[in-house]
């Protein structure tokens, strides 16, 4: 049974389903990752869907995506969710962003076997350390990182993520992959990658 299939079966009721972690990758990394299908070039990627989400009822989302597409996702049980870490879906809110991969329904609902919600891939130079708050300066904007016990791990020059952060500096430049915090310019730290 291909990926479309499987997912269009657990949508609609259908019985077993896996989620994203056997259909590809769900790590945070993925949501940035190429596209899994064929595309023309200029046209959008009919399996993937991003935006803010505007209402939740029940197991489907509606969003607006940042070129006004508006978006129903629908979520079942299987569906793989990332908020920060892996988490459910009862955690996804309405304001929250998101990324969204799955398979096109016929009536063009997506069904989701991935959301990242708020999720951010971000370049930064670090102004300041204080406590476990980061201040960055990305692309002349001011924003607070924050490291999260038990979440939060650096990867330095390409070595495994450790949860030891005591290496990164002031003054260093990193790429920061976390989950915003909807109406501020905060951000928790995920993985903090640094190349000094």
């Amino acid at each position: 049974m291909d990926r479309r299939s499987l997912l269009s079966n657990a949508v609609l009721g259908g019985a077993t389903i896996v989620g994203a972690s056997a259909l590809g990758g769900f790590a945070p990394e993925d949501a940035f990752a190429a596209e899994t299908v064929k595309i023309e070039p200029g046209m959008p990627d009919p399996e993937f869907a991003e935006g803010l989400i505007r209402s939740i009822n029940g197991s489907t989302i509606r969003a607006i995506g940042s070129d006004t597409s508006l978006w129903k996702i629908r979520i079942a049980d299987s569906t793989s969710v990332w908020k920060l870490k892996p988490t459910t879906a009862d955690e996804i809110a309405v304001g929250d962003g998101l990324y969204a991969r799955g398979a096109r329904l016929k009536d063009g609902t997506l069904a989701a076997d991935a959301v990242w919600v708020n999720i951010v891939n971000i370049t930064a130079h670090i102004v300041s350390i204080q406590d476990k708050k980061l201040k960055l300066n990305h692309n002349g904007d001011h924003l607070t990182a924050h490291m999260v016990d038990g979440v939060s791990a650096a990867v330095y020059n390409g070595t495994p993520a450790t949860r030891d952060v005591s290496h990164i500096k002031v003054d260093s430049h990193v790429q920061i992959l976390g989950a915003w915090r909807p109406g501020t310019n905060d951000v928790d730290v995920a993985t903090i990658y640094s190349h000094q």
